[in-house]
């Protein structure tokens, strides 16, 4: 599953520069298990199966001892929901450890004793937390120095400041009548900023008014 995402484009590339190192770890090469089982039937009862803490205790014990400062992330319909704000944070960090959930859960145990956080990328149900691992991975790697080739291209993007970001526009300036706006084309910095910042507040109160509340508590 992580091949493709992260054999290709610019992860690829800060992987081959050695600004990223992503490593994929198979939980069944952990398990003590004669038939690498990973999961079993819940006490108590109930639908589905859960992951065993045993093969993900081992895993993270076996990459602290390579990685003491790892920060290890749970990733669960039940963590803290992900935004741009924790991308920043985590991306200051020198290692991450994530875990990926799958089936109906994954015991307990896990969270209480071996996990330094939950993060969740949503309120839903994923069948595994695979794709969350990718999400995180993404927005987080784009925000490390040299990954992306002009630093400056994060500074305007949405989210930040709590905003959308504003609208982009290229050639042609007229597609069948549908024209980029003059102040665009019109030289004027300034007011090409001011329009900016302009737009970037409607679109926000018009898609987002939340971010809008979020800025005013923090003020």
């Amino acid at each position: 599953m992580f091949e493709s995402p992260f054999g290709d484009s610019i992860i690829q590339r800060a992987r081959e520069e050695g600004l990223l190192d992503i490593r994929v770890h198979d939980l069944r090469d952990y398990s003590l298990n004669k038939h690498k089982k990973v999961d079993d039937t819940p006490f108590g009862g109930g639908v589905g199966m859960v992951m065993n803490v045993e093969p993900i205790a081992r895993v993270i014990a076996a990459i602290k001892k390579e990685v003491p400062e790892t920060r290890t992330i749970l990733l669960s319909p039940g963590g803290r929901p992900f935004d741009q704000e924790r991308a920043g944070e985590l991306s200051r960090l020198s290692s991450l450890t994530l875990i990926c959930g799958r089936y109906e859960g994954i015991d307990e145990r896990v969270r209480l004793h071996f996990v330094d956080e939950e993060i969740s990328i949503g309120d839903y149900v994923l069948t595994g937390g695979e794709i969350p691992a990718m999400v995180l991975v993404e927005a987080i790697s784009r925000l490390v120095p040299g990954v992306l080739g002009d630093p400056e291209s994060v500074v305007e993007e949405s989210f930040t400041n709590d905003l959308l970001e504003y609208p982009q526009y290229t050639r042609p300036r007229d597609y069948q009548g549908f024209k980029v706006p003059e102040i665009l084309v019109s030289g004027d910095h300034k007011k090409i900023r001011d329009w900016q910042k302009a737009e970037a507040l409607k679109k926000t109160a018009q898609v987002r008014p939340d971010l809008l509340k979020k800025n005013k508590q923090q003020d």
